[in-house]
């Protein structure tokens, strides 16, 4: 059970909650491995892995020598391993012609890959799509050919390009992937619970499961159905527990970017939050309260009513357990 890359998202503090909580292995949010390579600052921090092991760093890139350098970068900074984005859908990514826009070339992906393969000598994945849109499902030749270059891994995510996030995820695409390749394969797409997993893995056949917008605001998510597919019965998280996370969280990303910097970049992070304490947890005035104010005391205040509201508290809900809910 992984915790996916998500540009903006994945931060150092978020990663390291995952991975103490029980996540398998954690990816840093997608770095542009043009900046990296030129030391811009924001894309060091985005790259940074201190307290995490593995440290797996995603690099999005177009050329060859600016993904090579990055790969190098990331190794000498600390990373155990590279993976390489060929998935993303966004159109501020595929119009440079990285991210998912690759699986459009091969030819070119596969230069991509064998310069990074070459630059390091840690393990070096690759995160793809179905393939571009329903008329080229190629994500098998392209994991074929990540193969043959001495790749180790692959993460396939079960939507095309053209879908972005609509729809749902078709797990059983992936397994001609699984099929295709010698390389363990990671299935990836709308796994948000146990029972979602277990699906997963059955459709695919993939090797194991990376999951990524449901942990936002539930970074404990990921350890949760760890356990469960691990046949241990493990009780959630206590709601003081819940607290202290979203709190290291908060206070995390003040102290990695500044307060200013960081309490923006945490807004999305208290929206997720507020979310997975419950429906009315916060009433509305006090959750736009929470996703707005600049004062750190006020917001980690509001997180704990959410949190520790009644109605989350409830005992028969507080008692259900992983292996029960399976």
């Amino acid at each position: 059970m992984l915790l996916a890359p998500l540009s903006g998202v994945t931060d150092l503090h978020m990663r390291r909650i995952a991975q103490r909580l029980g996540a398998s292995a954690v990816v840093s949010e997608m770095v542009a491995a043009a900046e990296l390579a030129r030391g811009d600052a924001e894309s060091q921090v985005r790259a940074e892995g201190e307290g995490v092991s593995p440290h797996v760093v995603q690099l999005a890139g177009c050329a060859e020598n600016p993904m090579a350098e990055a790969a190098r970068i990331a190794v000498d900074n600390g990373a155990d391993a590279i993976d390489i984005n060929m998935g993303c859908p966004a159109k501020t990514v595929t119009g440079g012609v990285a991210g998912s826009a690759l699986m459009r070339d091969l030819d070119h992906a596969a230069r991509l890959l064998a310069a990074v393969r070459e630059a390091v000598a840690v393990p070096v994945t690759v995160k793809m799509r179905l393939g571009w849109d329903h008329a080229s499902l190629n994500a098998p030749e392209l994991a074929r050919r990540a193969e043959a270059l001495g790749l180790n891994g692959v993460t396939v995510h079960g939507r095309t390009r053209q879908q972005f996030y609509k729809g749902r995820a078709d797990w059983s695409a992936i397994r001609a992937v699984v099929e295709a390749t010698g390389l363990p394969v990671i299935a990836n797409g709308d796994v948000t619970s146990l029972e979602d997993a277990r699906a997963c893995l059955a459709a695919s056949g993939a090797a194991g499961v990376m999951v990524g917008r449901a942990a936002v605001g539930r970074p404990w998510l990921v350890g949760e159905i760890a356990a469960g597919l691990a046949g241990r019965t493990l009780a959630p998280l206590s709601a003081e527990a819940r607290v202290a996370a979203a709190t290291e969280h908060y206070e995390g990303l003040i102290a990695l970017y500044g307060q200013a910097m960081g309490v923006r970049h945490a807004r999305k992070h208290l929206a997720a939050y507020a979310d997975a304490a419950g429906p009315g947890a916060l009433n509305p005035a006090d959750r736009r309260r929470l996703v707005t104010t600049s004062d750190p005391a006020d917001a980690l205040g509001l997180l704990r009513r959410a949190f520790l509201d009644p109605a989350f508290l409830d005992p028969a809900s507080a008692a259900t357990t992983i292996g029960e809910a399976a």
